[in-house]
């Protein structure tokens, strides 16, 4: 691939394995991490995109809950089943399930709708906070340090993400609060299609939904010992954006205990429209002491 972009791209891009049989199944890269796990965002948009492959066009991605069940591994392809399970006058519900080496390592039940008309209102969006382009990139901020994980945040993620208040790559500075935002946007330009920015959208609001968690107990990500994995993920499309525009992601973490936390989004477009909503479940394992 020419970059990070082309790389996301490709890895949307779905292949329909099923048509010989008529079945609805479609096989997917997997992108590198250094980690050797596939990033979970990255079988999430995956996942979406095979459900939207058997969805009228006319219909919209509006809700999605999935379930992570196994690591995946980023040295082999991924196939993804896709159930009809309900095509209604206004809703057609479709359920996804990834897998690799014939076992399962994603579950997720999509929605989609048919445009209509109602009732109109939304959380407004935090004001005063400082425009993205006076904020330092993550290459800013690691692009010197020798390192994979390092290296591979800093230069070869398809999202520019820059953090509001101090972020927690390397230490925890200010007030130890259970929340932060962030702004994102796609680090190029994107083809003109709502499902694909949806399914993208969800890519992106994997990367740092779980830090509000980190961020209360002052435990940043170069913390030796830190285990962290997505559990579940719920996201709730209401507006349309595209990716390749800023977009103001705000989280907050309600609770965390039994070694797992969760945390709730919100994502703005930069005009201060609610474009989504976003929960998640993690695992967190701090070494003690």
């Amino acid at each position: 691939m020419n970059g990070p972009i082309e790389g996301l791209l490709s890895t949307l891009h779905l292949t329909d394995t099923g048509a010989r049989t008529n079945e609805d199944i479609f096989t997917g890269p997997s992108q590198w991490m250094p980690t050797g796990r596939v990033f979970g965002g990255q079988v999430l948009a995956q996942s979406l995109m095979a459900a939207t492959m058997t969805v009228d066009d006319e219909r919209a991605l509006h809700s999605m809950h999935g379930y992570f069940l196994r690591p995946g591994d980023v040295q082999h392809p991924i196939t993804f089943s896709v159930d009809r399970i309900h095509d209604g006058r206004s809703f057609t519900t479709r359920r996804t399930q990834a897998f690799q080496h014939g076992l399962p390592i994603l579950s997720l039940i999509a929605s989609f709708q048919t445009h209509d008309e109602g009732l109109e209102h939304q959380v407004e969006m935090p004001t005063d906070l400082p425009d993205p382009e006076s904020l330092p990139s993550t290459a800013d901020l690691l692009g010197h340090i020798d390192h994979d994980m390092a290296r591979h945040w800093s230069s070869e993620r398809p999202f520019d993400v820059r953090h509001v208040d101090a972020p927690i790559y390397l230490r925890v500075e200010g007030e130890l609060v259970p929340r932060q935002a962030v702004w994102m946007k796609a680090d190029g330009r994107l083809p003109d299609d709502p499902e694909l920015h949806r399914a993208a959208l969800a890519y992106a609001s994997d990367y740092s939904l779980l830090e509000p968690v980190l961020r209360a107990h002052g435990i940043p990500w170069a913390t030796r010992g830190l285990k962290v994995a997505s559990l579940d993920h719920a996201m709730w499309w209401h507006r349309d954006a595209r990716v390749d525009d800023w977009l103001l992601y705000t989280q907050e973490s309600p609770s965390a205990s039994g070694g797992r936390g969760l945390s709730l989004g919100r994502i703005y477009s930069r005009d201060g429209v609610l474009v989504a909503s976003v929960a998640q479940e993690g695992m967190v394992r701090a070494p003690r002491g």
